[in-house]
């Protein structure tokens, strides 16, 4: 199926500004301030495409040139045991797993998926550079196993410490190539090693909240829950690490509003987060629109002491225009937080009463919903929507899995030109790459490894 360029345009959420995109525009290079730029639709209507599979069914709502293999899309369901038990007359549940009783067949279990077919979808088909991905664990699943089924070459990034979360279910495509940060890091620092290596013009970065494609493949959360109701629910709840979830489905919100078929309302998004790391909630409570004070070492020990890892973001999208901030000021919304123990009772109660596991970060939306049941923040009989970002890896695995090892494990700290080149040298049997012919990278690669000696040289060590 084509698509052609011209079914949407970015938007400057500060001035209202409105411009082209020019492939992988990321922000307004006329804006002054900081701002995230959203995507503006040909298409103001709905429109679910009934000859596209998966994600790609919302295609008239995501700034994708491509369809990509093997894609699914959220499922949303009524809910009964978890409804019946809170007391809960209309609550939708928006999974994003693996499940195939209910239809849901995201082999990665984690609604990340929805943003990887979408961002990997906005991509040039016949790219020279390397994609670059930062993730605290679910993302970097998910982008492993899309670029992986459509041969993306692509770069992740991602703390040691959160390597249990890389299973798939058979060996990856050498397209992809997994980075750690040692020991004890955390999230930030494999943003930071990212950062680095995107110093090369023969890498770029993915981009996070900034990329529209990432918020509108998660907003399609929203789109399959309106699907199912018929209207735009009344709250949201969500666990968030950088928000960038919560900012989407609040964007596709305001698009459902200018169709005018869904309701006018905007729905409040209750957001949550795993204590002892709460930042979005620590500086939402204050009201601050800038984030309160974390040092590295605090972030490091509160990342290492929550159950739910992906949550641990201490650069989120929070205060730029456009982001959170904005997004619960504008919906009345709120931010909850939820400690190990609650996410651990939750886990274990969802699966009794919903029939299928789930993931620390959505038993943490599970508990944020309890407490605003318990004190009047939703009304019974309020249409709510509770996103089940990820799930379903207990059958997922029982067919089988492997865990991907890194294939460096690199200090965020060193200078970048020696990251920049570890890397490259990952990627010296990859043709089509870098612009070059086969005696361009084999040229490039002696190059690499005679500076790598000669730093070994002036250090004393030694190099194979």
């Amino acid at each position: 199926m084509k698509f052609t360029p011209t079914k949407y345009q970015l938007k400057n959420v500060v001035d209202g500004h409105i411009f082209s995109d020019c492939g992988w525009t990321l922000a307004d290079p006329d804006s002054p301030s900081m701002s995230l730029v959203r995507a503006v639709y040909k298409q103001k209507k709905f429109s679910p495409r009934e000859d596209l599979d998966g994600i790609y069914r919302y295609a008239e709502w995501l700034p994708v040139s491509r369809v990509l293999k093997k894609s699914c899309a959220p499922v949303t369901y009524k809910s009964k045991g978890l409804a019946k038990h809170l007391g809960l007359e209309n609550l939708y549940i928006t999974f994003s797993g693996y499940n195939p009783k209910i239809g849901a067949k995201m082999e990665t279990c984690s609604f990340k998926e929805t943003e990887a077919f979408s961002v990997c979808g906005r991509l040039p088909k016949d790219s020279d550079q390397v994609l670059v991905v930062q993730s605290a664990g679910n993302t970097a699943r998910a982008f492993a196993q899309v670029c992986s089924d459509n041969n993306i070459p692509i770069v992740i990034c991602v703390p040691v410490d959160n390597y249990h979360d890389l299973w798939f279910r058979k060996k990856l495509n050498s397209c992809v190539k997994m980075l750690a940060t040692p020991a004890g890091s955390d999230y930030y620092d494999a943003i930071m090693l990212g950062d680095k290596i995107c110093q090369s013009p023969r890498f770029f970065a993915e981009g996070g909240a900034k990329n529209v494609a990432r918020r509108d493949g998660m907003g399609t959360t929203l789109l399959s829950a309106v699907e199912v109701i018929g209207r735009i629910p009344d709250a949201y709840f969500q666990a968030v690490g950088s928000g960038t979830g919560a900012i989407a489905v609040w964007e596709n919100n305001l698009r459902l509003i200018e169709d005018g078929r869904f309701g006018s309302h905007k729905m409040k998004l209750f957001v949550s987060q795993n204590s002892p790391f709460t930042l979005i909630y620590d500086s939402w409570k204050a009201h601050s629109r800038e984030l309160v004070s974390l040092t590295p070492e605090q972030s490091r020990r509160d990342a290492e002491v929550i159950l739910a890892k992906v949550l641990s973001n201490r650069k989120p999208p929070y205060s730029i225009q456009g982001g959170l901030f904005d997004a619960l000021e504008d919906t009345g919304g709120d931010v909850f937080k939820v400690c190990n123990d609650d996410i651990v009772r939750w886990m274990l109660m969802y699966r009794n009463l919903e029939g299928y596991d789930i993931f620390p970060a959505a038993a943490t939306a599970v508990a944020s919903l309890s407490q605003a049941v318990e004190n009047g923040q939703v009304k019974k009989d309020e249409v709510i929507m509770l996103n089940i970002t990820g799930g379903g890896s207990l059958a997922a695995q029982s067919r089988g899995y492997f865990v991907k090892e890194p294939d460096l494990i690199i200090d965020p700290e060193l200078p970048a030109e020696e990251i920049i080149s570890m890397v490259e040298s990952l990627f010296d049997n990859q043709p089509g790459l870098f612009g070059g012919n086969k005696e361009a990278r084999q040229e490039a690669r002696a190059k690499r490894v005679a500076r790598r000696n000669a730093s070994c040289k002036s250090t004393g060590k030694s190099q194979k």
